[in-house]
């Protein structure tokens, strides 16, 4: 929902309690993914042998990670080059075996 959208329904007051009140008692996607984790842990530590794996289960081994790693230019390179030659694309680059360019 856009900004004025928003404070055309609600007083820019009354906005600033649900930011404040979502910093005290957060919401959505990350916090239902904290909760899983902690079932997930717990059912997880419940069928643990303690021998095989001496160190419990954390919640954070249970929490999805959407962090990318950071490619080099080089692999970005190879990525567009590959998907170039999927979509049919010419390389038009000097000393590239192009048979579109004969």
């Amino acid at each position: 929902m856009p900004v004025g959208e928003l404070l055309a329904r609600i007083s820019s007051r009354e906005l600033t309690e649900w930011m404040a009140y979502w910093r005290l008692e957060p919401w959505g996607e990350p916090r239902a993914d904290l909760r899983a984790a902690i079932i997930a842990a717990t059912v997880a530590n419940t069928a643990r042998d303690p021998r095989r794996k001496p160190r419990p289960f954390k919640p954070a081994d249970f929490l999805p990670r959407f962090e990318r790693r950071r490619q080099s230019w080089q692999e970005q390179l190879r990525y567009i080059e590959w998907l170039n030659a999927a979509l049919g694309g010419r390389d038009l680059r000097p000393g590239r075996d192009d048979p579109h360019q004969r």
